[in-house]
């Protein structure tokens, strides 16, 4: 009787706040390693870096992405699922599945890809925890979730909602500038008490096709220099190949399609430097949404 008491006193806003939180640690307690992907600035290829990620990871387990960006969601272009419909069951939203058996959510697949996102921070937020507590993810062994670039709402809320992640994957470029964003990205990593999984120096160096030179175009190792200097794992580096952009133009991930390229190779030893950082899984929970 005085629970009963104790939880009509509760304002109805609050309680329903409350079961939302509880519905969101029930979805991610089923999925055992949640990475982030997150940059300092735009332009370094982060979305490339996380969907090309994803399919390595799904070589050895089943794996989801999250396009967190929700004013400018490209995740689903590059992974072929623009066109498909969200499904809406009795429990949540179904994800997309994509190459390589890939769930997919993002809002490219909720609205018109003419229609611009006019919202402000709160708005933004409430789409991003639906994205993460009603869709139908089940048992995921990864989840790679790709932040906007910056550290405003996005990446707050899903530091703020997810507080057990393994931690984040920051890409940046080779240039020694790119130390400033790097900087910026820890910062923000350490106020949220999120741990850095490492960083990925991305567009280092060009291995010509025809005649096997390389070429430094944004010249190399600004990234794994800035990664020593603040003492952080440097992950790998990744060479800039005209087929990626044409990849994530056509929707099909460059990992999937040039298996034997040097970016491919790249990508696959990233995955193995990082895999044994993330955390300790857990026994998975039962219950009503352990679907």
């Amino acid at each position: 009787m005085a629970e009963e008491l104790e939880t009509a006193q509760i304002p109805p806003h609050i309680m329903a706040a409350m079961r939302e939180r509880m519905k969101m640690a029930q979805r991610m307690s089923r999925i055992k390693h949640k990475i982030v992907v997150m940059s300092g600035k735009g332009g370094t290829g982060k979305s490339t870096v996380a969907t090309n990620l994803a399919c390595v990871l799904a070589e050895s387990g089943k794996t989801g992405i999250v396009d967190a960006d929700v004013t400018g969601p490209d995740i689903a272009k590059m992974m072929g699922v623009e066109d498909a419909q969200v499904k809406a069951t009795d429990t949540g939203l179904e994800p997309t599945t994509g190459p390589a058996g890939v769930r997919v959510i993002s809002m490219a697949q909720m609205i018109d890809r003419d229609t611009a996102v006019v919202w402000r921070g709160p708005l933004k937020i409430k789409a991003l925890k639906q994205m993460l507590s009603d869709v139908e993810w089940g048992d995921l062994d990864y989840l790679v979730i790709d932040l906007p670039p910056g550290t405003s709402d996005e990446p707050l809320s899903v530091a703020q909602e997810i507080p057990d992640a393994d931690g984040a994957v920051v890409v940046t470029t080779p240039q020694e500038v790119s130390l400033l964003d790097v900087r910026k990205s820890i910062a923000f990593a350490k106020a949220v008490k999120m741990d850095i999984l490492g960083v990925i120096e991305n567009m280092s160096g060009f291995v010509c096709p025809h005649c096997g030179k390389q070429t430094d175009i944004f010249k190399i190792g600004g990234g794994e220099a800035a990664a020593k200097e603040l003492g952080l794992p440097f992950l790998g580096r990744v060479p800039i190949d005209p087929r990626i952009v044409i990849g994530g133009d056509a929707g099909t991930p460059f990992v999937l399609e040039h298996p034997d390229s040097e970016a491919t190779k790249a990508f696959r030893e990233i995955v193995q430097v990082l895999r044994p950082r993330l955390k300790e899984t857990k026994p998975r929970p039962t219950g009503p949404l352990a679907k």
